[in-house]
């Protein structure tokens, strides 16, 4: 007797990862690649999740150059797309004793609220240690999370 045959439907992941260098300059970059990326997979700039994403990417690679950089080392930005389902945001640099926390900055702080817009737009985030060094700070954006509230969201009477 043989076995029915089943259709499954395959899921496309998609990656891209980049390294820069740890200066401003390359922070400024792997935002702006990364938007670019994001196009090529059908997500249009100005969407919200292009915007998110980009938002995220910006915070993450600010962050690696500003509290992970060593002298002559890159940091590398990983992109992973499974369209309708998740973003997932990793930006990994080479100082592992140096752990990202949300903190509550003061009000006159010009710095400080990077991780807390990183917490407030990602569905969640985390932060590996990376072999032989250094550490990867990884967000993750729930597309159907999304899409779920702004379904609700366009629900909702207006004010």
């Amino acid at each position: 007797m043989t076995t029915p045959m089943t259709r499954q439907s395959s899921v496309t992941v998609r990656v891209f990862t980049q390294r820069f260098s740890s200066t401003p300059r390359g922070a400024r970059l792997a935002r702006r690649l990364a938007l670019h990326q994001l196009d090529r997979w059908n997500v249009p700039y100005g969407s919200e999740v292009s915007e998110t994403v980009g938002l995220l990417v910006a915070e993450l690679a600010a962050n690696a150059v500003t509290h992970g950089r060593v002298p002559g080392r890159d940091f590398e930005l990983t992109l992973s797309y499974t369209p309708g389902l998740l973003f997932r945001v990793g930006v990994s640099d080479t100082r592992s004793e140096r752990r990202p926390a949300p903190v509550a900055p003061g009000p006159l702080d010009e710095g400080g609220r990077g991780l807390l817009l990183v917490e407030a737009l990602a569905t969640r985030w985390e932060v590996l240690d990376r072999v032989p060094v250094g550490k990867t700070v990884r967000a993750e954006l729930d597309l159907a999370a999304c899409a779920d509230s702004a379904d609700t969201a366009d629900r909702l009477p207006p004010d």
